[in-house]
């Protein structure tokens, strides 16, 4: 048997050194999406906003194809008459702009079908969210998939339709009719999908809000019937097993961070996201679904300030985004994580921000720390025996980088370490802790530009 002396030995250096060799990630491959309605689909702001995103290693979009803006008199209550599945009769408009520069980058896209539809295609034809056509939905889906077919590989059908913003009624004379609803158009959607002939594409279902509340369904409930299964997930009614190659979810919290655990057990926000495993597996035993569906987490920002309401600090919203990462990428069911927004809403008033305030950019175009954040995410992780595990990632790096993390005890920052990421720029260490101490990145990037991230705290989770 070989003397243990030599690795007893290296051990002991590591501990000096405060460090412990790099564990492996879970989930090396998780792709990140990253969506920016107001700066990718203005023409004039599309360049320079494409050409950041680069800078911060992004590769893959999300956008939504609202199916009212495209088609023939949306406005209108009375369908026109055209043949829905010709590509030739939409105004694609800035959607063509946007996927054709996507595709000149060599990016991926996720492209969501979802509300608002046009007047004509709903059953009172007065409104834009209520009871879609199924039947006109699949032909809208065809069109789609015939003329982004040779750019798009991932589709995802409707926008957080637990919510009556998207999909109504969601409760009708007391009973839940949404997730029969969404049922319909998903499989409509998908049908439409394979007419185009996208057999080969991942078409996903869901793309759930995180919170039910009063005239909105929870994800995990809406899912379930969605899913034709009881409460005890037993399957009802005469629905065939649901084919699909992924469940994509809008995983928020609140300001209270990424530590919030909900206390309605079928909420799902980013701590509890295993709760939406749990949920498919048992679906997938009753055989309403396939076992092992991966999770995409589709939507996600955290909000800061100026929204007084439910944002948080600057300092926060870059800690909390990538402890949110650090969860995703460590949670093998989840293949996508993602990022809403390069730059905040607008205000909609003095001191009041109906918007989303999870950019990476103020509204006026200001940098905020996430920014630098985004780039170089890191979570610093307290554990039980007083060390910190340290997980971050190099998101623009192509392969495997070194780069500095350094610490500060209320000083400045020193080097504790070289870091040696792997492929996809990742790593994680262990290290001594301490309640003064904060971290940060340094890397520099094969052009010679030097980033620093900001510096963060470690959590308890």
């Amino acid at each position: 048997m070989p003397s243990l002396r030599p690795v007893l030995l290296a051990f002991v250096a590591l501990i000096l050194l405060g460090l412990t060799a790099p564990a492996a990630d879970a989930r090396p491959g998780q792709e990140m999406t990253f969506e920016a309605p107001r700066d990718l689909l203005d023409p004039a702001k599309r360049d320079a906003a494409l050409a950041e995103l680069d800078s911060l290693g992004v590769t893959n979009l999300r956008v939504i194809l609202r199916w009212k803006d495209v088609a023939p008199g949306g406005d209108s209550s009375a369908r026109p008459q055209f043949d829905a599945t010709d590509p030739a009769a939409y105004g694609w408009g800035q959607y063509d702009a946007l996927l054709g520069a996507a595709k000149a980058r060599g990016w991926n896209v996720l492209l969501t079908l979802s509300s608002p539809v046009p007047k004509w295609a709903t059953a009172s034809k007065r409104d834009t969210v209520t009871r879609p056509d199924p039947q006109e939905f699949r032909q809208f889906a065809t069109a789609a998939g015939r003329h982004f077919g040779d750019q798009v590989s991932t589709w995802s059908i409707w926008n957080e339709p637990n919510l009556p913003d998207f999909l109504r009624p969601q409760i009708s004379r007391g009973k839940p009719v949404g997730p029969t609803l969404y049922r319909e158009l998903y499989l409509a959607g998908r049908a439409g999908l394979l007419d185009a002939g996208q057999a080969g594409d991942r078409i996903l279902f869901g793309e759930t809000a995180p919170k039910g509340s009063t005239g909105r369904l929870t994800p995990i409930e809406f899912l379930r019937r969605a899913l034709c299964l009881s409460t005890k997930y037993v399957k009802q009614g005469s629905c065939e097993k649901l084919v699909t190659e992924g469940v994509a979810h809008h995983a928020y919290t609140t300001r209270q961070g990424p530590s919030f655990v909900p206390k309605n057990p079928d909420d799902v926000t980013i701590r509890v996201v295993p709760r939406l495993s749990k949920a498919l597996d048992k679906a997938a035993k009753a055989g309403a679904i396939s076992a092992d569906v991966p999770l995409y987490l589709t939507e996600f920002g955290i909000q800061s300030v100026p929204d007084k309401l439910f944002g948080v600090s600057l300092l926060q919203q870059n800690e909390y985004r990538a402890i949110s990462e650090r969860i995703a990428w460590e949670n093998p069911r989840v293949v996508a994580f993602s990022q809403y927004l390069l730059r905040d809403d607008d205000a909609t008033g003095e001191n009041s921000y109906g918007g989303f305030e999870t950019g990476l950019r103020f509204a006026n175009g200001k940098a905020k720390p996430s920014l630098q954040g985004f780039r170089l995410p890191l979570a610093v992780k307290k554990r039980k025996d007083g060390r910190v595990s340290i997980w971050g990632l190099v998101r623009p790096a192509r392969a495997a980088t070194s780069a500095e993390l350094q610490v500060s005890t209320g000083g400045a920052f020193r080097t504790l370490k070289t870091i040696t990421t792997d492929a996809r720029g990742s790593f994680t260490v262990l290290s001594a802790g301490g309640s003064k101490k904060r971290w940060r990145l340094k890397w520099t990037s094969p052009a010679g530009t030097t980033y620093t991230s900001p510096a963060v705290r470690a959590y308890v989770i």
